[in-house]
């Protein structure tokens, strides 16, 4: 949950109001992250370790499935991506952002799940602030962090880093 102190109390309610501050703070709860991302020495490799907050429900083979990577955005923030190749066949890929409050370990089972039941691939990501990504949760930083999804996912090799 996301815990304000006492400073940040009084600065969302008793200062003069900064909508984009009191926004900031009321709409967006990232959890604890979930997961970790570790990179090999190449830097190009990723592996996704999972906590057991993350509930995964699946075998190890679901797991391999999973590609993770880091990109950049315009902003400057490191966000988190995942790609769940779910079905051999898949003709698509969803892009799915996932809701407030969960990460992208949190949501990795309900990825597996749903590509297989309706024969496509999963690309989603973390928001800025949230699981492994960089920076602070805000709509400014929402809006860069899904245009950079939206370019890792169309390009053939992800600007990684």
């Amino acid at each position: 949950m996301n815990h304000l102190s006492l400073r940040e109390l009084c600065c969302l309610f008793c200062c003069p109001p900064c909508p984009s501050r009191i926004t900031s703070k009321l709409a967006f709860l990232p959890p604890e992250p979930t997961y970790t991302l570790m990179c090999d020495e190449s830097g190009s490799c990723w592996t996704l370790h999972l906590s057991e907050r993350a509930d995964w429900q699946y075998s190890a083979r679901e797991k391999d499935a999973i590609e993770c990577f880091m990109t950049r955005t315009s902003r400057g923030n490191r966000i988190a991506c995942m790609f769940v190749r779910c079905s051999p066949n898949a003709r698509y890929t969803l892009l799915f952002s996932h809701g407030n409050a969960v990460d992208l370990g949190q949501m990795s089972s309900f990825y597996i799940g749903l590509g297989s039941r309706i024969n496509c691939n999963v690309f989603s990501y973390d928001y800025s602030g949230y699981g492994a990504s960089s920076g602070k949760p805000s709509e400014n930083n929402l809006y860069a962090d899904v245009d950079a999804a939206w370019h890792a996912l169309r390009t053939s090799e992800p600007e990684t880093i």
